[in-house]
């Protein structure tokens, strides 16, 4: 039996390179809310801006050049550059309400721009997380507040 040519080993090969995944650096996770899309939005948009200069990395980390391309209610993009090697992040936020607006499911994507970064070591992740930390701060925050609340309520329930 002589072997197959190089041509459709290679045509036999390719579909697997094609569907085995991506072939540079990227993440993408999901987080559920129990705050509004709006504050969520809100919140991305201020943290973005308040990261965009070199400040936030004067200590090391990656918490700054943050750049806003484009914003619209239920979706955010942004680049990220980090900032001793300069390579650039894509990143999208998807904000989609649910149970009647109080709560928020959000889809973040970051993508690097770099063809041959197939290993970032966590940096797509951190892109997202970092800004996304904010709003876990306020959501936990609220989730604090309603319980008491509601702890007052059933104190004060109790007591009469």
């Amino acid at each position: 039996m002589q072997p197959l040519p190089w041509f459709v080993l290679l045509a036999l090969c390719a579909p697997e390179f094609c569907w085995s995944g991506p072939l540079h650096a990227q993440c993408k996770v999901e987080w559920y809310f129990g705050i509004p899309c709006r504050v969520v939005y809100e919140s991305l948009l201020s943290q973005i801006n308040m990261w965009r200069t070199m400040a936030g990395c004067t200590m090391g980390g990656q918490r700054c050049l943050y750049k806003l391309q484009s914003a619209s209610v239920h979706f955010i993009a942004a680049k990220h550059t980090t900032p001793f090697t300069g390579y650039v992040d894509d990143i999208n936020y998807r904000l989609a309400s649910y149970h009647f607006f109080s709560c928020c499911h959000v889809s973040a994507m970051s993508i690097s721009e770099t063809w041959y970064a197939v290993k970032d070591h966590g940096t797509n992740y951190c892109n997202i997380y970092n800004l996304i930390e904010v709003i876990m701060l306020i959501g936990q925050l609220q989730t604090q507040v309603e319980s008491n609340q509601q702890f007052r309520w059933q104190s004060i329930k109790e007591d009469s």
